[in-house]
């Protein structure tokens, strides 16, 4: 168990890199909201439409596991997808029980529309630090990577 501050508060004495990431983490959680309203969908279909843009097609029990979603809670997210015309599905010819998911391009046109202008802000903040505080800095995310790859903390 994490030790608490008199106060019973648990932020007491993390990192202020720790404190840091929690507030980008926060805000770019709040940007993705924004950004899922400004698609016309929530933020758990535009994080499908994220994760096909990244591997591709895949079968929807992959992208239910992605997402920590149900099947059912998939089933709906992509007839709402595929409705607003953002995806789909394709049965496998040699294996009419197997389907696959993708992105249509103007889905992930959107996409990449909706989210350039932030990822360009983004690396701006990177490309004015110096190549040692670039090396530090990836140098710290690449640990705390490897720390939740490692699931630390996780169920399972």
């Amino acid at each position: 168990m994490h030790e608490r501050d008199e106060s019973g508060h648990w932020l007491a004495g993390l990192s202020e890199p720790m404190l840091s990431l929690r507030t980008f983490l926060t805000a770019h959680d709040d940007m993705q909201r924004r950004q899922a309203r400004a698609m016309g969908i929530n933020a758990t279909d535009m994080q499908a439409l994220r994760l096909l843009d990244l591997h591709g097609p895949i079968g929807p029990t992959e992208l239910g596991r992605r997402l920590g979603l149900r099947s059912a809670s998939v089933t709906v997210l992509l007839d709402r997808l595929e409705a607003s015309g953002y995806v789909e599905r394709e049965r496998d010819d040699r294996d009419r029980r197997r389907v696959t998911v993708r992105a249509l391009p103007d889905a992930l046109e959107l996409l990449f529309e909706t989210w350039a202008p932030v990822v360009r802000a983004l690396d701006d903040v990177g490309h004015g630090l110096t190549p040692s505080q670039q090396k530090a800095v990836c140098g710290y995310l690449d640990e705390l990577a490897a720390v939740l790859g490692r699931g630390v903390g996780a169920d399972s």
